[in-house]
């Protein structure tokens, strides 16, 4: 059914989801990666948001490394290319109108969404379930 989105996308980005999945938790690719593939552009790097937590993600992959692990980001490399694994989350107040003071992890793909900046920028994307886009991005797009 998604096979032609699926088809775009980098087979470590799908290897890694596969192996966030078979441990137990959800993934999906997310972001600006998902508005550049509805836009048929080709996408610069390629995100990954997921319910499993940053050291459940250094335990499932051989080599990670803390990117903004305060804010749940590791990176995991596959086949020397190195890809962004943020924990679901929701964020706190912004002092300096760039970082938030604090992010609470959650386990809900739509309260992550509901934290970003555009509605186009809020649609995650599986290989296998499709399109979640509680905000209506595509539409916009």
């Amino acid at each position: 059914m998604y096979t032609g989105y699926n088809a775009k996308i980098p087979q470590d980005a799908l290897e890694i989801i596969h192996c966030i999945e078979q441990a137990g938790y959800e993934a999906y690719i997310v972001g600006g990666c998902v508005r550049d593939l509805l836009l048929h552009r080709e996408p610069n790097d390629w995100d990954i948001t997921t319910s499993a937590k940053p050291e459940e993600i250094k335990k499932i992959f051989k080599r990670t490394y803390d990117t903004g692990i305060k804010h749940g980001t590791v990176t995991v490399i596959l086949n020397a290319k190195h890809y962004e694994v943020t924990t679901y989350r929701i964020e706190g107040e912004y002092k300096d109108f760039r970082r938030p003071e604090n992010v609470s992890f959650v386990e809900d793909i739509n309260l992550d969404l509901s934290r970003r900046d555009f509605t186009m920028n809020a649609i995650a994307y599986h290989p296998n379930r499709g399109f979640v886009d509680p905000y209506h991005g595509q539409e916009d797009i």
